[in-house]
């Protein structure tokens, strides 16, 4: 039997916010497309199990949080680039600075432990509340609060951080007297 159209129409609604949850859970926006893609197929097919009157958001971020969690066992066995070395020479950097700001961002977030990087998308990214965060998780509403707000603390002494590392350009060089932040432990050669 087919699921109703209104579950069809619930999944089809939240792909935006599994993939941003995905993305932010593997860093990969092609993985976490593939995470996604893995979540509906098993939501689907598991589509009589589903409680109408539930939370659908909530069921689907637990599917795709089990299926991140296995996929990164299996994962751990394999020999991987894991400080992005090789896919770093395969991307080209953006000219401009909002991508250089993201950038950053994204390596500060990446930084973080999984488990406070995933409360701070499902909270701060994803607008869920403690309630359904701590039940994604597993864990209590206590617990969410206190990853958040070591995640929120840590990501911004990591930006400042990288605000405060900054290499002046030479003026007289005719280069201009623009200052960008650079990573930590990276000296910028002109």
């Amino acid at each position: 039997m087919a699921p109703p159209d209104s579950f069809k129409d619930g999944l089809l609604a939240e792909i935006k916010t599994l993939r941003a949850f995905a993305i932010s859970l593997c860093g990969s926006a092609s993985l976490a497309d593939d995470f996604v893609q893995e979540t509906l197929l098993r939501a689907w097919s598991k589509s009589d199990s589903f409680e109408p009157g539930t939370n659908l958001r909530a069921w689907l971020f637990t599917i795709l949080r089990n299926i991140y969690y296995s996929n990164y066992r299996k994962r751990a066995r394999e020999v991987q680039d894991s400080d992005g070395v090789y896919a770093r020479r395969l991307t080209i950097p953006g000219d401009q600075e909002s991508h250089l700001d993201l950038e950053d961002f994204r390596r500060a977030m990446a930084t973080l432990p999984t488990q406070q990087r995933e409360v701070l998308t499902l909270i701060g990214a994803s607008g869920l509340s403690y309630e359904e965060a701590a039940a994604i998780c597993g864990v209590e509403i206590g617990t969410i609060k206190s990853r958040l707000s070591r995640a929120r603390t840590k990501l911004a002494e990591l930006l400042a951080a990288d605000r405060k590392a900054t290499v002046p350009v030479d003026c007289s060089a005719g280069r201009g007297a623009s200052e960008r932040p650079q990573p930590h432990g990276v000296v910028k050669d002109d």
